[in-house]
């Protein structure tokens, strides 16, 4: 079965439906974005460029945030009737797969990252950049308010108020402490450019520190104890990358403290790596200990001090303490506090991120998108539209259902949802027509036809396969 990317179903969307005046679609693609937009008309010259100076106001699109989904996005910009400005208090686009090599030195900052607006100036559109922080979001006055970096004001950061037409809201997330006592004062995080860059000077400064004349054993083993909190990909990748980097560079530089380097590895469920296929994980956790990587599996971490980690075993709820000369904390993301305030603006109340349909317009807003890793997709059911999809596929009103008739409407099916396509590869079956004649029997398949109550059964499992999008560092390790 042929798999439709969103940039078709897009294009079909503009030319099957021309008398649209506005059209605005986003799409995301493994927490990166897609968006496409139009002011579509009857004629083919509505995919022209636009004069120069055509006398209509352009609609303003705000984009907030500059990471893999607001990039995405800038990148895709190729019609010029929109004015769109960019806010976001990083003026690059970091490559951050490569966040835990910058740790350690293997590749340099300045290799991972590009200037936005080295992205967009060749780009046939007006967009404009402010190196700034929204820190509240107006959806019922269309407005946000955003703060300055720069110290641009004798009272302070600057505060300014910008309006919209639409808004795209890709913020992405921040890390997920739970709540910890101690991880926001005495452990770093791995998500910007910036905390690769502290956590290295943090390892060559312990090493500095344990070499230092007069330290007892105990107190030189403390230090270059690095724990890192968290089995997932960023987690995993940084204590082999430190690894490396002490064994085949450090400890030449420092032979005399090289017997009292130790690396922790903290998960809290049975394996690491637990997102991805079991042989992965066995190869990960099988390496680590070849290597001699401490890894304690069901281990959560209940406190942090600034010598001193502390630990609950799952399962018997044994609580130990070891300490430590510096903690990677890597246990996941959490919704952004002004994400937080926006969704309890608009009633979305008691969720880990904004929720939208599958245009990635936000549920309960006007003319708001949201992407990447600060929201989630809800996507329909195929049970909740099971009456619409056959009423269309019936188009002689005969109340049956032929494989023939099913197959001129699959496309538009698939594309909407997706778990259909994923059900019928699971099921290893070739196409439509065979889970149709699974639902009916040994019957040929030109011979078939379903009723609404058959047409029900054959797809009743198929929203079983639906799945949530996995946060962007799982999708690009």
């Amino acid at each position: 079965m042929r798999s439709f990317t969103f940039y078709e179903r897009f294009s079909r969307a503009f030319n099957d439906y021309p008398s649209l005046s506005k059209l605005i679609i986003i799409s995301t693609v493994s927490g990166g974005g897609l968006i496409a937009y139009s002011e579509a008309n009857a004629s083919s010259d509505a995919y022209k460029a636009a004069p120069m100076d055509t006398g209509i106001k352009k609609k303003k699109v705000v984009v907030l945030g500059t990471g893999w989904a607001g990039t995405s996005f800038l990148k895709s910009l190729n019609n010029p009737s929109y004015d769109v400005q960019v806010i976001s208090p990083r003026n690059y686009f970091a490559f951050t797969p490569l966040l835990p090599s910058v740790t350690c030195g293997t590749v340099e900052a300045r290799s991972i990252v590009e200037p936005v607006r080295n992205i967009v100036r060749k780009k046939n559109v007006d967009v404009s950049f402010w190196e700034a922080e929204c820190f509240k979001i107006d959806a019922q006055n269309k407005k946000v308010y955003c703060r300055s970096n720069q110290n641009t004001s004798v009272n302070g950061n600057k505060e300014f108020a910008v309006d919209y037409d639409y808004l795209v809201i890709a913020m992405g997330a921040r890390p997920n402490t739970f709540n910890t006592p101690g991880v926001e004062e005495n452990c770093h995080f791995l998500k910007e450019v910036e905390d690769a860059q502290r956590i290295r000077r943090t390892v060559i400064d312990s090493f500095e520190k344990a070499s230092l004349p007069d330290l007892s054993d105990e107190e030189r083993k403390r230090i270059l104890h690095f724990v890192v909190v968290g089995g997932g990909p960023t987690g995993v990748e940084f204590a082999a990358e430190l690894h490396d980097f002490v064994t085949e560079d450090l400890v030449k530089l420092y032979p005399m403290v090289k017997e009292s380097v130790k690396i922790t590895l903290l998960e809290a469920a049975d394996h690491i790596l637990n997102m991805f296929d079991q042989r992965i994980t066995v190869f990960a956790e099988d390496k680590f200990q070849r290597d001699g990587i401490d890894v304690k599996l069901g281990s959560m971490v209940v406190k942090v001090t600034d010598k001193e980690i502390s630990t609950k075993v799952r399962g018997n709820g044994e609580t130990n303490s070891m300490p430590y000369g510096m903690v990677v904390w890597s246990t996941g993301i959490g919704t952004r506090p002004i994400v937080k305030d926006f969704m309890k603006q608009i009633g979305q109340t008691n969720r880990r991120a904004l929720a939208t349909d599958e245009w990635l317009r936000v549920e309960g807003c006007d003319n708001v998108y949201a992407l990447g890793d600060c929201a989630t997709i809800n996507q329909r059911r195929v049970m909740e539209d099971i009456a619409a999809i056959f009423s269309k596929a019936d188009k002689d009103n005969s109340g049956t259902l032929t494989v023939k008739e099913f197959q001129e409407v699959i496309k538009d099916i698939c594309e909407r949802y997706p778990q259909m396509e994923l059900y019928l590869k699971n099921k290893k079956m070739g196409n439509i027509a065979d889970m149709l004649k699974e639902a009916k029997g040994d019957v040929a398949k030109e011979a078939i036809e379903l009723n609404i109550e058959e047409f029900k059964k054959a797809l009743s499992e198929v929203d079983t396969q639906m799945k949530n999008l996995p946060a962007t560092a799982q999708v690009l390790h």
